[in-house]
């Protein structure tokens, strides 16, 4: 068969055209050879957010050239977008990263323009171009922002004219931000829309007002620190250069105070505050510190500026109605600000100061997130240690002072980090370039600086909240003491057993307060361990400071050994010093802590108090508890705050709230000598009678009560609650428990308890066996009835313990005395409550007048 002479047609390829390959992905760690930090920066965000799948929604008319808002379906966040083009420094985010990258874009700016180009005609869109008939007032994000003006298709050709007298350059220059409201007013009256946007009015008032801040302090304070006025700005006098701190901060409106320890940064807030107060009209003040400092700052608020300062806690109805109350000040705590960030935003406070700042520097924590949402005018940040391990830690506190000061983070990373071939940092450089940057806004003073301003001792008392199980065993013995010392009021006497058991019992409300772990041996609740490594962490932030620790119980130093092994504080040696370290090798304890650089602390029972000389190696001084005895404390300061001190001796004192602790120092009972000898371990076989007596109850009585005053109107924090709700029945059942407890009478105690502990020893606690309690019986025999029975089973009990322990000694029956001159032994009833006394009495008289019938 003949081939067909026709030509072939060529059959269509089913090849499809290849789409050309996708760039290589760009390293999150590292940046290319080859690649600008610049350029590898903004590659990373175009690649992140074409990956993203985040919700789009257009939010204006135009298809492409639009207002949009983006959506992060993970975190919730919502984010508005400006697209006006492709190019670089034309478009706008509201997130954080685009406002101070640096770059003129991010990622949420990236995930737009891809999405955008994806559509149809959206390559072409922006091909074309677009100016909008609207002119624009605009902040531009760069090395330095700027104030610049966009002009639109209908836009006048004067207004073209006088903008471009104005923004010369096409940039409004800081002199000339006064002029711009007559611009825009002129725009108006020529019927031509001009769009001025937040951020670019916001930067505006924000100079404007820091410029006529500092125009008004200096005209109110000419001499600067030394003005006489300044002297009077507070209840107290400022030593110069806290005069200086104050007036810093109040000049910057957002300032960092970043002191060493024990320079009065808290004071230096309050009176930064005051000036903010007096002439700039705060009303509202915002203190957020750690939970264990907010009734310390409180005090100390009222006390220096004689302003109403209140503390927030509780649970969330609590905190949202003190929220409401009118006071100048509100204190919260870190752990509560997410949780109250609708509350705190509604009531709006005109300054926020944040103490102890360091724990806002890892960024990314619930904490600096709630904080860095506060909008506030002013703030103070507060920290001994703004920068203890990485760069990154100084970053995330500026960001909150000023998020623009410190540029963006890639960049201050890049040219201050030293790092090896893998990456790894291994240090950094040139960092007096950024002390040169924070200047405006940060001011830090040491010890050194300041040594001729400063008094030979500063006293600081930290106020450490309980936790649920201590504050148990505190009010468990507080109710012995109470019991005993009401028993002590009816009778005006005390057995020496009842001594004993008071002295055990006032013990362990003491140890209560330092750890559960003090009475158990096991359980480890409590917070003073745990602030002592903040405070700690500030002190030792000096390479050559050193520090003592004093407390009265071995357990504790216990507690604090077990944290200083934890990872972070290896590099803190210390040693320990008790009464059982042998006398031939507590000289190579205090030589080691003199000689050896790394032993930062010296760990001291008060076997140390007396005879250690340590002013050539320390200058801070901390007791996890107080002593009874003032001369006791005054011999811990001694060791260091003596003859041949060159420092200013930094002095703290930790202090359980709302507990024993509290009432010593509210009613100053422990000034009593005698508390000396039978609580601080002198002579433990003291009997007490007579006057002396009288005044040791007394302030027994004064001590406990105060202490658990306080307890009762101290907060319970939502964070320290367990999750499971109590039921109301439970809560009904306790309440009739503890008023039935209430009305019983006092109970018997067969046996004595052990003696007072010695020093450096902690003894066991003691628990005392409550009698049944029941509500008091209508018959007036009943009590007589009990009393007998009673009495029937202590004799009983007494016999039974002679036969079964044969002539072995057994303490006698509380109800039983033997007079010491004749040997006889009588009987000690107590006598039933008044109200029953009178029951009895009339029910014995009607019986005695019916057999006189």
């Amino acid at each position: 068969m003949p081939r067909s002479s026709a030509p072939s047609k060529a059959k269509p390829s089913s090849r499809k055209k290849a789409k050309p390959a996708a760039a290589p992905a760009v390293s999150r760690h590292k940046a290319p050879e080859n690649m600008a930090p610049e350029e590898w920066q903004r590659t990373l965000r175009q690649q992140f957010g074409k990956e993203q799948h985040f919700g789009l929604e257009n939010l204006g008319t135009e298809a492409v050239f639009s207002d949009f808002a983006v959506t992060n379906p993970a975190s919730k966040r919502r984010y508005r977008v400006a697209i006006r083009g492709e190019g670089l420094g034309e478009n706008f985010c509201a997130c954080p990263d685009f406002a101070t990258n640096n770059l003129g874009t991010c990622k949420h700016i990236e995930f737009t323009l891809a999405r955008l180009r994806s559509k149809r005609g959206g390559k072409a869109a922006f091909k074309r171009g677009y100016t909008p008939a609207f002119s624009e007032i605009f902040l531009h994000y760069g090395k330095q922002r700027g104030i610049q003006f966009r002009a639109g298709t209908d836009c006048p050709a004067t207004l073209q004219e006088q903008a471009s007298a104005l923004f010369s350059g096409g940039e409004l220059a800081r002199k000339r931000f006064g002029d711009l409201p007559a611009f825009v007013t002129a725009a108006a009256e020529m019927g031509h829309e001009l769009r001025c946007y937040d951020d670019a009015l916001t930067y505006v008032a924000e100079v404007q007002d820091g410029e006529r801040r500092c125009a008004v302090l200096d005209a109110a304070y000419p001499q600067g620190a030394a003005s006489p006025a300044l002297a009077e700005l507070l209840k107290v006098p400022l030593y110069a250069y806290q005069a200086e701190g104050v007036l810093f901060a109040a000049r910057a409106g957002r300032a960092l105070i970043g002191d060493e320890m024990g320079l009065g940064k808290t004071i230096q807030a309050i009176g930064a505050v005051e000036l903010l107060a007096r002439h700039f009209g705060v009303e509202r003040v915002l203190v957020v510190c750690p939970t264990s400092l907010k009734h310390q700052w409180q005090r100390e608020f009222e006390r220096f500026s004689g302003r109403r300062a209140l503390a927030i806690g509780g649970l969330r109805a609590r905190r949202q109605a003190l929220y409401a109350e009118d006071s100048f000040c509100k204190i919260t705590n870190y752990e509560t600000l997410a949780r109250d960030a609708d509350l705190i935003r509604a009531w709006a406070p005109d300054v926020v100061v944040a103490d102890e700042a360091q724990r806002i520097k890892n960024w990314n924590t619930i904490a600096a997130r709630a904080l860095k949402g506060i909008n506030s005018p002013y703030c103070v940040v507060l920290t001994g240690t703004p920068l203890e391990n990485r760069l990154e830690e100084l970053i995330s506190i500026v960001q909150f002072v000023d998020q623009h000061r410190l540029g963006p983070t890639w960049r201050l990373l890049h040219e201050h980090q030293q790092r090896d071939a893998t990456g790894r940092v291994i240090g950094y450089q040139d960092l007096g370039r950024i002390g040169s940057t924070l200047a405006p806004v940060m001011l830090r003073r040491k010890k050194k600086e300041v040594l001729d301003q400063l008094p030979e001792r500063v006293d600081n008392t930290l106020f450490v909240p309980m936790t649920p199980q201590q504050q148990g065993h505190h009010e468990e013995n507080g109710q012995i003491v109470t019991r005993i010392v009401q028993r002590w009021r009816r009778s005006g006497y005390l057995s020496e057993a009842d001594q004993r058991r008071l002295t055990c019992a006032l013990q362990n409300m003491r140890m209560s307060c330092n750890s559960t772990f003090l009475l158990d041996q096991e359980s480890d609740f409590g917070h003073k361990a745990d602030e002592l490594m903040a405070v700690l962490e500030e002190v030792l932030a000096d390479p050559d400071a050193k520090a003592v620790v004093f407390s009265q119980w071995l357990r504790t130093h216990e507690l604090i050994i077990r944290r200083l092994a934890e990872p972070g504080r290896e590099a803190w040696g210390h040693v320990l010093f008790h009464g059982g370290v042998p006398g031939e090798k507590r000289g190579a304890l205090v030589d080691r802590f003199h000689a050896d650089p790394d032993c930062r602390l010296f760990l001291s029972t008060d076997a140390g108090g007396v005879g250690l000389n340590l002013q050539h190696a320390a200058a801070t001084v901390i007791n996890m508890d107080l002593p009874w005895n003032p001369a006791v404390l005054e011999q811990r300061i001694g060791r260091v705050h003596r003859l041949g001190q060159e420092k200013s001796v930094q002095v703290v004192n930790f202090v359980a709230q709302g507990t024993i602790e509290e009432g010593m120092l509210s009613v100053l009972a422990f000034k009593q000598s005698l508390f000396a000898g039978v609580l601080d371990g002198g002579q433990s076989d003291i009997s007490l009678s007579g006057t002396r007596l009288a005044k040791f109850m007394e302030s027994v009585e004064q001590v406990a009560g105060a202490g658990r005053q306080a307890a009762s109107e101290s907060e319970v924090e939502e964070e320290d609650l367990p999750a499971e709700s109590v039921p109301p029945q439970a809560v009904e059942a306790e309440a009739e428990a503890a008023q039935a407890q209430a009305q019983a009478p006092a109970e018997i105690t067969p046996a004595s308890p052990p003696p007072p502990p010695k020093p450096d020893e902690a003894p066991q606690p003691l628990v005392e066996q409550a009698a049944p309690s029941a509500p008091p019986p209508s018959n007036p025999w009943g009590p007589l009835l009990d009393m007998g029975l009673q009495l029937v089973q202590t004799l009983a009990a007494a016999h039974g313990q002679q036969q079964t322990k044969g002539t072995a000694p057994v303490a006698p029956p509380a109800w039983l005395e033997t007079d010491t001159r004749t040997g006889q032994t009588y009987l000690k009833l107590p006598v039933p409550d008044p109200a029953t006394v009178q029951k009895l009495a009339e029910a014995l008289g009607g019986l005695l007048a019916g057999l006189k019938r």
